[in-house]
């Protein structure tokens, strides 16, 4: 084998304790969320009771450092995904505003300063949910993740941010908001917001999908942020990649979820004395299904191997979450498809499960591994 295709090459082989934390996720998946996600999609429940439940998970302490109160692990974009992939399969939506204050907490780990994370990252180890997230994206026609319209204006000792971001997962409740903007150089930042300072306006947005991530519109007029706010070590570009990474294992998961739904269904859906499953049309779609949704996980785990090895993956994550977007809102009307008239009501959680994968083709900046 030559030195080159030993460099394509990467090991699916989970560790044991990958292994535990996929059971772990699996079962929390299954228990606490996917029930709960048609209930706060029909607004018939809110979301806001269950995130606390979600600190049980440690999501956000395993990869802190002991001394600052952490679990100390390695981190590992691996790992990371399989915790995305999992609680996804369970519902997108509550996944995404679950694993917001990781994405948080990663970015803050990967570029913050020591004195950033001595700061921060011990806020997250004290057992309960402590809402954070990252404001990436902006509600133009034009946006490009590389080149934020949002500003920040040094004057002294501080800065003052200004300009708009949109579908910010817990956005009407987070207390520590991870902003993206540009400096009069023209070079890209990040600036952490705490609390609702003055200039900071927030709207819950309506969307037609992922409900329950709590997704906001925040307006920045001004908003007074200290110098020690900024990253010191901020790479965009390398924030965008490993966002892609995560949104790509949500969407995994999420489409893994609707395969393990119809298949059942149409192997019990009889028509004309028989299971549609017998039927060409429906068995080669499902197997299609099947083939998308591998291709998808194999990409993304690629990509988020060669990042846990130190080695490039811009172009493994730029792909993969192409082809993610691409397959997922296939996957997702092929999931309504092949329950037919069933598919389109209430009945069935599919509608809903199309209805949030529509988005993952959206997303930018909101699940770094």
């Amino acid at each position: 084998m030559t030195e080159a295709a030993q460099d394509q090459m990467f090991d699916l082989t989970l560790t044991d304790e990958q292994r535990m934390n996929r059971e772990t996720m699996q079962r929390f998946a299954a228990a606490e969320i996917r029930d709960l996600s048609r209930l706060v999609d029909n607004r018939e429940s809110d979301a806001e009771p269950f995130y606390p439940k979600t600190a049980e998970l440690g999501l956000t302490l395993l990869q802190i450092p002991e001394a600052l109160g952490g679990a100390g692990m390695s981190r590992s974009p691996v790992s990371n995904a399989l915790i995305l992939e999992d609680l996804a399969h369970g519902d997108l939506s509550l996944a995404l505003g679950a694993i917001s204050p990781l994405g948080f907490v990663n970015t803050v780990l990967d570029q913050g300063s020591d004195a950033q994370r001595e700061k921060y990252l011990p806020l997250f180890c004290k057992g309960d949910f402590k809402a954070a997230t990252t404001a990436l994206l902006e509600p133009r026609a034009t946006f490009e993740p590389t080149e934020p319209a949002t500003t920040a204006v040094q004057s002294g000792a501080s800065y003052a941010l200004s300009g708009t971001k949109s579908m910010v997962p817990l956005g009407m409740s987070a207390e520590l908001i991870l902003v993206i903007a540009k400096r009069e150089d023209q070079t890209p930042a990040a600036f952490i917001i705490e609390g609702n300072p003055e200039g900071l306006t927030r709207t819950a947005e309506e969307n037609m999908g992922l409900l329950g991530a709590q997704l906001a519109t925040l307006t920045l007029d001004s908003v007074q942020v200290p110098a020690e706010a900024m990253l010191t070590d901020f790479d965009l570009q390398r924030f965008i990649d490993l966002s892609r990474l995560g949104i790509c294992a949500l969407a995994v998961g999420a489409c893994q979820g609707v395969l393990d739904y119809a298949i059942p269904y149409c192997n019990e859906r009889v028509a004309f004395g028989e299971p549609i499953t017998n039927r060409q049309s429906v068995a080669f779609m499902i197997a299609d299904m099947a083939i998308e949704i591998e291709g998808m996980r194999l990409m993304a785990w690629r990509a988020a191997s060669r990042a846990e090895r130190g080695e490039a993956f811009h172009e493994d994550a730029y792909l993969a979450k192409i082809f993610c977007a691409k397959h997922a809102m296939k996957i997702g009307t092929d999931g309504v498809q092949l329950l037919g008239g069933h598919g389109f009501t209430k009945e069935h959680p599919v509608e809903m499960w199309y209805r949030n994968l529509r988005a993952i083709d959206t997303l930018e900046g909101v699940a770094s591994l």
